[in-house]
């Protein structure tokens, strides 16, 4: 069974730092994209970044940009989200996926994407 696991989420005041991680098992994804999405109350779930399976290309993004740094370590079998400067308006659940087949693109839209994870929440305080 495919797993998705997210953890790193929490309060935090503007300006402040979290790093989200996705812990996949049941399967590897050393070949596969992945991507970090968000969702906040009333809004449609949106990309913030995407990662391919080698890490050589990423998108974020434009609301993100220069403030978070999508990783991942294949090895781990685990993707990153580094959040730097946060803002009231990255206020959302954040929920990591994974695509089932091998590509070598990253990919922005919640239909790409076939594994998901519980979402973690995150919350930033002004």
């Amino acid at each position: 069974q495919v797993q998705l696991v997210e953890s790193g989420g929490g309060l935090v005041q503007a300006g402040g730092s979290l790093r989200l991680s996705c812990a996949a098992s049941g399967r590897t994804f050393s070949s596969n994209a992945m991507g970090w999405f968000r969702q906040a109350p009333g809004k449609e779930r949106e990309c913030v970044a995407a990662i391919n399976w080698s890490g050589g290309s990423s998108y974020y993004a434009d609301s993100v940009k220069g403030r978070f740094t999508i990783s991942r370590d294949n090895a781990k079998n685990t993707m990153y989200l580094q959040m730097n400067s946060l803002k009231p308006e990255d206020t959302a659940v954040y929920y990591c996926a994974a695509r089932r087949f091998v590509s070598a693109s990253n990919y922005v839209r919640p239909s790409d994407y076939d594994y998901w994870g519980q979402g973690t929440q995150v919350t930033v305080s002004s």
